[in-house]
């Protein structure tokens, strides 16, 4: 309790501490950027935090966090540093008090029930969580940035891992235990999100519905951005409960052809299996030619907060958010230009650079995304306000190559050390998402956004939908020619076997026959997608004239949230006829990034849309309340199985280590030992990513030889760097030759060798080698670790 009241206060501080300059530079934005502080106070102590321990200039640790944690402040007292800028920002404050409670109350309830649900589920166990407590454990030890790897000693970390260096920060500078710091950090994103879509809801319907009524309809971002689920979730109690089960109506789940649903339902108790929500987050699959089963991720931010794994795409939401709120300056307020170039106001350039350079730090496939969205922003206010098309083009592609250049100098050192899995473009023709699964994947976004959209139709004419349509498709044509093209010219080339094997197809002409019958089977999902951006598209206000008429831009048809829906739509679209070429062959990353972000830019418009309607024209309205209600059902049942009935057999604790306490106490005593240790390599037990191997390093922050081998092949594109240290641990382990194991333990330079359950499991390992030649530092039960003092040369 006292650490998640410390960092409450944390945050809080750098928030207000920040707020002054954020007040300053966000004039466009009727909350003046009060919801997006904390984010931003964050982020500004992180970034100086990383660049004192990368430069040299302070060793990572508490003094260097507390150092880092002015930099905040020294922004914020400088922005107000004028007595009339005082004065006004404190009226502003005055006159907002509203807001400032409500933001105040949405960040406090959402990080102390966060906070609850990690305390009632917090193990560090299974999926991605040992890989992220590495990451923190590591940076929690290291001496200087980049931190090293803590699965690959001999290595600096080579992801994106700004994300935990921040969460790293935080507990360095208030004395939080790794453990404990890993569930607080899950909680805070979790406020820190919510605040930023609060703030996303308030700034968007303030100037159209005033103030007040903003103030509450405001809390419809948050709920459908973080809370609502997608509608697995109710169909898995029609599925548990038999309904739809007898007679043709049997057929339906057949031909919904969801897994684990798949099968005629009957009756029975609840939950139908472990972890039943795991499912929601596979609802789109994919099959190969023979019928195969390929794994699709599409998570939505409910099931990753549930499941609390602290991953990159889970680390950059607030930010991201906050990111869609710069556009929406952008938007408003524009940014001058100089003579056919794009100049920023005095200083304002470095709130921009800050927070879209971070996201290629914190989770890279988000930062294109949303400069992207921040340039069509500024393209889209330029057409409003009467440039040519070429123009608004060209300077928003300015802007963006601008933003690209200077987001990447100042991380610079992170893309140094980076190495990607990213291949190039591969083509989709087999796979596009089925409208059942897209539908059941978003519709609880969906049917808000279509009713508002076919009513701001409706009143706009006809012309508008016909263009915005005629668009939508263009680009959906676009993008099948391209895949299209791409497998024509694959099939002449001699590698163009390996995409064959992908689809287990024989030949690129069965492939193509495959391809047709799949395409017209499943048009549903893109034309569903089209439709929903073309509408959009249509009603956005940047096909003529200077000012866009009554008649063109009809009363709710705020252009903002348009631009979030088309570029949602771009992003789901995508995926249907090309990805991004990983260390899968598949879709399953693309798809997973991009809806993730989709689902995002939906929430924000979708609850935009749902205001307007409750507001506007309330018999509308209800039709996006049931769909909302029915993605309800999956968060309200989902807690309930993840949190035991707010009943944990284990307690409450936040400390993620504690399952390993109650079930392995060797292990657990071990890591203590190995934390409070000098920093050294260390030589445990290889085994595959998703195991219990690598536990000591895990836990420790101590640098194996190497860890979980897959998860080291994605970060690094390949296996250069892990060479042979797998064989070279198998044959540590069982040499009976000293001078054998003596060279590896001076080739990796290995301090700690860990002899326990897991290495005599793994390798049938004895103690006789290492009981004659190292000294044997720590012992509890069955687990030893030996300490190796290599002799000094002379």
């Amino acid at each position: 309790m006292t650490d998640a009241v410390l960092w409450y206060l944390a945050v809080t501080l750098l928030g207000w501490a920040v707020f002054p300059a954020v007040w300053r530079r966000l004039p466009a934005l009727p909350s003046r950027g009060y919801p997006y502080a904390r984010v931003l106070g964050w982020l500004v102590a992180g970034f100086a935090y990383w660049w004192l321990g990368t430069l040299g200039l302070a060793r990572p640790g508490r003094a260097a966090a507390w150092l880092a944690g002015l930099l905040p402040l020294a922004w914020g007292a400088y922005a107000w540093r004028r007595p009339a800028t005082r004065a006004r920002g404190r009226a502003w404050l005055r006159a907002h008090r509203g807001l400032i409670l409500t933001t105040e109350a949405v960040f406090l309830l959402a990080f102390a029930a966060w906070a609850g649900v990690r305390a009632a589920a917090p193990e560090i166990l299974g999926t991605e969580k040992p890989m992220e407590l590495a990451f923190i454990q590591a940076i929690l030890r290291a001496e200087a940035f980049p931190p090293h790897d803590p699965w690959l000693s001999g290595y600096a970390i080579s992801y994106y891992y700004f994300g935990y260096l921040l969460t790293a920060g935080l507990a360095t500078a208030l004395g939080t235990p790794g453990p404990v710091a890993f569930n607080l950090g899950v909680a805070l994103v979790f406020g820190l999100a919510a605040s930023a879509a609060y703030g996303l809801g308030y700034d968007l319907l303030a100037p159209r519905l005033g103030r007040r009524a903003a103030q509450g309809y405001g809390l419809l971002t948050p709920l459908l951005v973080l809370l609502v689920g997608n509608w697995e979730g109710l169909l898995e109690v029609v599925h548990r409960r038999g309904w739809l089960g007898q007679g043709p109506l049997a057929a339906f789940w057949t031909w919904l052809d969801i897994l684990d649903l798949n099968t005629p339902p009957a009756a029975g108790p609840w939950p139908p299996r472990f972890w039943w929500w795991w499912r929601a987050s596979r609802v789109v699959h994919d099959t190969t030619l023979a019928g195969g089963h390929q794994e699709v991720i599409d998570e939505f931010p409910f099931f990753s907060f549930l499941l609390g794994d602290l991953h990159p795409h889970v680390l950059a939401i607030p930010f991201g958010l906050v990111a869609m709120a710069l556009a929406l300056h952008l938007y408003r307020r524009g940014m001058p230009f100089g003579a056919g170039r794009v100049r920023f106001p005095r200083g304002a350039w470095g709130l921009w650079v800050l927070v879209l350079g971070g996201l290629s730090f914190l989770n890279t496939w988000d930062f294109p995304l949303y400069v992207g969205l921040n340039a069509a922003a500024l393209l889209l206010r330029g057409r409003q306000r009467g440039l040519s098309w070429q123009a608004a083009l060209m300077r928003g592609a300015a802007w963006a190559a601008w933003m690209g250049v200077l987001g990447g100098l100042a991380y610079l050192p992170f893309y140094l050390g980076f190495g990607s899995q990213a291949r190039g473009l591969l083509p989709n023709l087999l796979n596009p998402t089925r409208g059942a699964h897209a539908w059941v994947m978003f519709g609880p976004l969906w049917v808000p956004l279509l009713v508002a959209l076919v009513l701001w139709a409706r009143r706009a004419g006809s012309a508008a939908w016909r263009r915005g349509l005629a668009a939508a498709l263009a680009v959906s044509v676009g993008l099948a020619l391209l895949a299209w093209l791409m497998v024509g010219v694959m099939a002449l080339l001699p590698a163009g076997g390996l995409y064959l094997g992908l689809y287990a197809a024989p030949d690129f002409a069965t492939l193509a026959r495959a391809a047709w019958q799949r395409q017209a089977l499943a048009v549903a999902g893109p034309l569903t997608v089209a439709l929903l951006g073309g509408l959009a598209v249509g009603l956005l206000p940047w096909w003529g004239a200077r000012r866009a008429s009554t008649r063109e831009r009809p009363a709710g048809a705020e252009p903002f949230p348009l631009l979030l829906v088309a570029w949602g739509a771009l992003l789901v679209q995508a995926p249907n006829f090309v990805y991004l070429w990983d260390n899968f062959g598949t879709r399953m990353n693309t798809v997973f990034k991009f809806y993730y972000q989709a689902w995002q830019l939906w929430a924000v418009a979708a609850a935009y849309a749902l205001a307007w309607l409750w507001a506007r024209r309330r018999a509308w309205a209800w039709l996006g309340v049931l769909a909302v209600a029915a993605g309800l059902v999956y968060p309200v049942l989902g807690l309930a199985d993840r949190t035991a009935g707010l009943h944990p057999a284990q307690g409450w604790t936040l400390d993620g280590s504690a399952w390993l306490r109650r079930t392995d106490p060797d292990a657990w005593a071990a890591a203590q030992a190995l934390q409070r240790a000098p920093l050294g390599t260390l030589a445990e037990a290889v085994g595959g990513s998703y195991s219990e191997f690598a536990r000591l390093s895990t836990y420790s922050g101590q640098p194996a030889v190497v860890g979980w081998l897959g998860h080291e092949g994605q970060w690094r594109g390949g296996y250069d760097e892990v060479g042979t240290r797998p064989d070279d641990m198998r044959t540590l382990y069982t040499t009976g030759s000293w001078d054998v194991a003596r060279d590896i333990l001076a080739r990796y330079g290995i301090r700690y060798v860990a002899l326990g359950p897991l290495e005599r499991r793994a390798y049938r390992a004895q103690s006789t080698l290492w009981d004659a030649h190292l000294r044997l530092w720590w012992q509890q039960g069955d687990l030893r670790i030996y300490l190796w003092e290599p002799p000094a040369e002379p």
